[in-house]
């Protein structure tokens, strides 16, 4: 369970993202919560000098499509990391778990496949109130941190390609 709120972070640590140009994946399924998310990030994003015109946003039908959607952004835009943002609550049955695990399978191998961020913004709580918590509840939102991790990993990339 996290302990610190997701949207605390030293705002001077995180490059300024004029530039950058961002994929934003988000699922339609409990959009209550990832509706939330999104909102978050982009803010986020707009917060750190992104653009509307640099920020793509599109929607899969649910968290497991997110890595799907990060490839297809990746293959067919030019943006520079994709953040996926989703929200799974656990049930009754082993469904969370699998789809848990195939999420976080998916969102890496993309990643490594393409080099290029692919950030995990995905919700993976308990309960509905702690993903009400995380995505601009008390706990802050992940979406936010999700969208600092992509301003930095985007940065990071940037310094060593002007190396070459």
């Amino acid at each position: 369970m996290a302990t610190a709120n997701l949207s605390a972070y030293n705002i001077e640590t995180v490059p300024n993202a004029q530039s950058m140009r961002f994929g934003i994946v988000v699922s339609e399924w409990n959009e209550k919560i990832t509706s939330g998310l999104l909102n978050g990030a982009k803010a986020t994003l707009l917060k750190h000098g992104a653009t509307e015109d640099n920020i793509t946003i599109i929607t899969v039908p649910g968290a497991f499509e997110l890595p799907l959607g990060a490839q297809t952004l990746l293959e067919n835009t030019d943006v520079e990391g994709v953040i996926c943002l989703g929200c799974v609550i656990q049930g009754e049955t082993k469904h969370f778990d699998f789809v848990c695990q195939g999420v976080t399978k998916g969102i890496v191998d993309v990643s490594i496949n393409y080099n290029r961020p692919v950030i995990f913004g995905v919700l993976t709580d308990n309960n509905e109130q702690q993903s009400i918590d995380r995505s601009g509840g008390k706990m802050g939102n992940k979406g936010d941190e999700a969208a600092v991790t992509a301003i930095k990993m985007i940065d990071l990339q940037r310094r060593f390609e002007k190396k070459d």
